[in-house]
C-alpha cells in the first residue's frame, strides 16, 4: 500500500472542495427569478433548484463545437449509421413491432424512422445523457450564444420539476437540455409528450413506448407525410450547376427531369415525386440527394441537414437498403464506432492516456491521434481515419521509431 505524500493529500483535499462560487453567474441566475415567475415558475421551485447551482463551462465548449456542423459529413454519418446500429435497430423493430404498428396507426409515421431517431438520439436508450438539466440550462441561460432560447428551456425544465413529471435526480440529459430516450427539449416535452401506454404519465425517461409515440407525434405535427419517403440519392448529369439549390429550393419533378437528373442507378425519377430540393452535402463530386417534405420534418427535430440525412439513411438501412452509391470525396475513409473503439485501444497500447474506450474521439483521443500522425509523417489533423487505423494495426516493431 502506497503512502500518500503531503502534496498528494493537499491535492486530494482541494479536489474534494465544492465548486468555487461564481458571483456573476449567481447574479445572473437571480435576475432570472422574475421572468421565471412570469413564465409560471413558483418562487419556491426556483429557489429549490437554483440554490446551489454552479456553472458548467463544459456545456459552453460543446455549444461552440457541435459535431453536426463541424465534423466532415462522412465522419458524422459513419458514427451514426454503422453495422452495429443497423443490427440493433432491426432487432428492436422486430421486438417492438406491435407497439410501433400502433404508433404508426395513430400518427402515420413509419416505424423505421422512429427507431432510427431512437438509435441516433440515445443509442436505443443506452445513453440518455449525464448533464443535470437545471445546471446545463442555467449555465446556457447566462453564458454563451442563444441565451434567450436556453432561458425558455430552463424555465420549462423548472416547470417540469414543479409539476412532478420527473424527479430532480432523474432530470439529466444532453449538454443542451434534451432528455429521455428520444431526447426531447423541455418545451417540446410540455407541448408534445404523450402517455401512450395509459399509465397516467408521459414518461420519456423510463418508458420507451411513451418516448417513441411522442417522437411520432412530433413528426406528425411537423408535417410528416404518411407513405412518403424523406428523399433519395440521385445522379447528376455532367455540367449541371448546383448553385442556389438546397432543401428549401424545391422544384417539381418535370424540372428535375428536364435538367437531366435520374435516380443514382440511372432509372427515371419516381412519377409521384412532387416538389423536391437538391443538396450536395460534400460538394458536386460527392453524393447528391433530392429531398421531400419529410426531410423537413426530420430537420425540425434537429436543425442540421447532416442529422436529418443520418436519420433518413439509417431508416432506409433498417429496412434493408444499401449504403449510398456515390463515394464521399475523401482519400481517408471514415471509421465506424467499432473501428473508433479499436483505434482508441491501439492508442492506449502505444502509451496514450485517453480515458475510456467508448468510440467517442474526444479531446484526449484527438490529442493522441495528432501525436501519432506527427510521428508517422501523416498530415497532422487530429482526425481519426482509415489511414491511421491501418498504420497502427501493423505490428509494433514495424511502426516503432
Amino acid at each position: 500500500m502506497q503512502t500518500k505524500t503531503p502534496a498528494t493529500l493537499l491535492l486530494l483535499a482541494l479536489l474534494s472542495l465544492p465548486a468555487t462560487a461564481d458571483p456573476a453567474f449567481e447574479r445572473c441566475i437571480e435576475q432570472l427569478r422574475v421572468p421565471a415567475r412570469s413564465a409560471g415558475v413558483l418562487d419556491a421551485t426556483f429557489t429549490q433548484h437554483t440554490r446551489d447551482l454552479r456553472p458548467d463551462l463544459s456545456v459552453i465548449e460543446r455549444l461552440n463545437h457541435q459535431p453536426e456542423f463541424r465534423t466532415p459529413i462522412w465522419d458524422y454519418l459513419a458514427g451514426l449509421v454503422d453495422d452495429e446500429r443497423i443490427r440493433q435497430g432491426q432487432a428492436l423493430l422486430a421486438q417492438h413491432a406491435e407497439l410501433l404498428e400502433r404508433i404508426q396507426q395513430r400518427h402515420g409515421v413509419d416505424p423505421a424512422i422512429v427507431v432510427a431517431i431512437w438509435g441516433v438520439e440515445s443509442n436505443f436508450g443506452q445513453t440518455l445523457g449525464r448533464f443535470s438539466l437545471p445546471q446545463a440550462l442555467g449555465t446556457l441561460s447566462c453564458m454563451g450564444r442563444r441565451q434567450t432560447f436556453f432561458r425558455a428551456e430552463f424555465f420549462a425544465a423548472l416547470r417540469i420539476l414543479q409539476a412532478g413529471h420527473v424527479e430532480p435526480e432523474q432530470l439529466v440529459g444532453s449538454w443542451a437540455g434534451a432528455f429521455g430516450h428520444t431526447q426531447f427539449m423541455p418545451s417540446t416535452f410540455e407541448r408534445l409528450a404523450q402517455d401512450f401506454d395509459g399509465d397516467g404519465r408521459a414518461d420519456l425517461i423510463g418508458n420507451p413506448a411513451d418516448a417513441l409515440a411522442s417522437t411520432a407525434h412530433f413528426l406528425r405535427r411537423a408535417g410528416w407525410q404518411t407513405g412518403q419517403t424523406w428523399g433519395f440519392e440521385v445522379r447528376l448529369p455532367d455540367g449541371l450547376s448546383t448553385a442556389g439549390e438546397g432543401r428549401r429550393s424545391k422544384r417539381p419533378r418535370h424540372e428535375w427531369v428536364a435538367r437531366g437528373l435520374t435516380l443514382v442507378d440511372g432509372s427515371a425519377l419516381p412519377a409521384d415525386l412532387g416538389q423536391a430540393g437538391l443538396i450536395t452535402p460534400a460538394g458536386r463530386s460527392g453524393p447528391a440527394f433530392l429531398l421531400l417534405r419529410n426531410f423537413d420534418a426530420l430537420f425540425g427535430y434537429n436543425p442540421a441537414e447532416s442529422y436529418a440525412l443520418a436519420i433518413g439513411h439509417l431508416a432506409d438501412r433498417l429496412r434493408g437498403a444499401d449504403p449510398f452509391v456515390t463515394p464521399w470525396p475523401t482519400d481517408d475513409g471514415p471509421l465506424s464506432r467499432a473501428e473508433r473503439r479499436e483505434l482508441q485501444a491501439l492508442l492506449i497500447l502505444r502509451g496514450h492516456e485517453i480515458g475510456a474506450i467508448d468510440g467517442m474521439l474526444g479531446a484526449r483521443s484527438r490529442a493522441a491521434i495528432l501525436q501519432e500522425q506527427t510521428r508517422l509523417g501523416f498530415a497532422a489533423s487530429g482526425r481519426g481515419g482509415q489511414q491511421l487505423l491501418q498504420a497502427l494495426r501493423r505490428p509494433a516493431q514495424s511502426t516503432a521509431q
